[in-house]
């Protein structure tokens, strides 16, 4: 009996030096959930910091005239709110989910090279110090402030900038690396560690999203760091790549980061559309509609991302017959777009419908990434888009695109599957003000941009007339709205892991996401994950 005892008492000091075995633990940990964690909590703390960037964009622009801040500071706070957004908050709380969830999806015991996962992780943080540090250096009026060129990082504008350009350069590699090796670990999985049985079309949707999104990665991701290494030999080893004056063709940059640009929208979209149809499923208590052909409308969307990048480059000077091209091509990719959106809402036509917060996540997210489709249509027009290029149009165009697939789409996942994560049931109440505060953040910051944009207001200009105050003073007030709404859904998720009631073996009441009846990892012979196939 002392034996058994003394045994029970070393597991729990096992458990206990696992579960909190400090700082060594977690810069060691191969564990798929811990490092999943990790990601998890470094994407939302980019969120938290890139978040309050732009809200000093919007407290300067609340009313005409420079009010807080001189040109400079503006346009530091607006590149590095971009560069934090898209390489630090959205690409890792991907990762994080598909590390914690994709060994159990597909019946796998873990991530296929748990240390190469380690090491993805921990190349971030160094990379988020590189990119932020020249920020605060500047604040402390050490050297010239940080990247100030906006997140696209043009030509001249970057030969021509201070260090904070080359601190924003090595960042970027090492972003770029960590990237590129968590997608090789999600192909190794998803190609090597499926349960015996499960064919490419019987995986889970959320495989295929992040199998498509992992392979866009593994393409993009070295054109962009070869981008910048050409600019870097620019500003200090006296190449001409994209110094006109030198013989080279800044044009030829945009070209460059476009064609890493535009596959990085689906890198972020491609996850939420694996992640969103399980959530849509088990609130409306039926199967998923159009499994194969939502599986071949995300394989579309892969290869045609890398055909249509020209379309932000419209007002650049591009031949007619380029323009024609770029402009039909962006349109056919809208179609398995359109697919995707149709089975979504026939998942949840004439189903049994509830609305807990996971479901009004993704009810949202579909509504307002709709919307930033639509408007997508209209920039892709050759023809109209020079009226609404680089206006503030464009720049609500894209948040309606990117806020509902990364941020709400990302919190439609979390919510969905923290009870399973945590063994705690989230307080309801609290979610479903969350997401009315969201969608009312959301709609006061982008539509008055919409609105200033076609009246012609540019984007990233520090002042404006007159004419522009009210809407601009509506869209500052939305989005600090819809700045405070992240600090609630911390709040929530704290709250459920502390003392929210205990979550049933199908904590959805009445939910038929398969996944629920996992444990974790899940044995090989579960059956459980996979759709039903005709």
């Amino acid at each position: 009996m002392a034996h058994d005892m003394t045994h029970d008492s070393a597991h729990a000091a096992h458990d206990a030096h696992y579960h909190h075995g400090g700082i060594r633990h977690w810069l060691q940990t191969t564990n798929h959930k811990d490092i999943g964690i990790m990601y998890l909590i470094f994407g939302i703390t980019m969120l938290l910091m890139g978040g309050a960037m732009i809200l000093g964009v919007r407290a300067e622009l609340f009313m005409p005239g420079l009010q807080l801040m001189q040109p400079e500071f503006f346009n530091q706070l607006i590149t590095l709110h971009g560069l934090i957004m898209v390489f630090g908050f959205a690409m890792p709380v991907a990762t994080g989910l598909a590390n914690y969830m994709l060994p159990m999806v597909i019946g796998a015991p873990d991530m296929a090279l748990p240390r190469l996962n380690n090491w993805g992780f921990w190349i971030l943080p160094p990379a988020a110090v590189m990119l932020t540090l020249p920020f605060f250096l500047g604040l402390a009026n050490i050297g010239p402030g940080a990247v100030d060129t906006g997140w696209t990082m043009y030509a001249p504008l970057s030969l021509q900038s201070g260090w904070g350009m080359d601190f924003a350069i090595f960042a970027i590699h090492m972003l770029g690396i960590s990237s590129i090796l968590g997608s090789i670990n999600v192909i190794v999985t998803i190609v090597n560690m499926r349960a015996p049985g499960m064919t490419f079309m019987k995986m889970p949707l959320f495989a295929h999203g992040f199998l498509v999104t992992a392979i866009l990665l593994i393409s993009i991701m070295p054109v962009f760091a070869g981008g910048v290494t050409m600019v870097l030999m620019d500003r200090h080893f006296g190449t001409h790549f994209f110094n006109a004056a030198g013989g080279g063709d800044p044009v030829l940059w945009q070209h460059i980061f476009w064609f890493m640009g535009h596959p990085e929208v689906y890198v972020l979209l491609l996850p939420i559309t694996g992640a969103i149809p399980h959530v849509l499923s088990a609130f409306s208590r039926k199967e998923t509609y159009g499994y194969k052909a939502q599986v071949y409308s995300m394989w579309t969307i892969g290869a045609l991302a890398f055909v249509v990048w020209a379309h932000h480059m419209f007002t650049s000077g591009m031949s007619v017959n380029a323009q024609m091209y770029f402009m039909y091509s962006t349109m056919l990719i809208s179609l398995p777009l359109a697919v995707l959106f149709f089975c979504w809402i026939a998942t949840v036509w004439r189903g049994a419908l509830s609305f807990e917060t996971p479901m009004l996540f993704a009810l949202g997210f579909i509504i307002l990434f709709g919307w930033g489709g639509l408007t997508g249509l209209v920039l892709a027009d050759a023809a109209a888009d020079p009226q609404y290029h680089n206006a503030y149009f464009m720049v609500a165009h894209f948040h309606y695109a990117l806020y509902p697939t990364t941020v709400m789409g990302s919190m439609a996942a979390i919510y969905y599957w923290l009870p399973k994560w945590t063994g705690h049931m989230l307080d309801e109440k609290l979610g479903r003000i969350h997401f009315w505060i969201v969608m009312l953040g959301v709609n006061l910051t982008f539509i008055p941009q919409f609105l200033v944009g076609l009246s012609g207001m540019p984007r990233r200009i520090p002042d404006y007339p007159l004419m522009f105050a009210e809407w601009n003073k509506l869209s500052t007030i939305g989005a600090f709205i819809l700045g405070l709404s992240h600090l609630l859904f911390i709040y929530i998720v704290l709250k459920c892991i502390r003392e929210g009631k205990k979550s049933e073996d199908r904590s959805w009441e009445g939910a038929t996401g398969l996944e629920w009846t996992v444990p974790s990892p899940a044995p090989y012979h579960t059956f459980e994950v996979q759709p039903k196939i005709n």
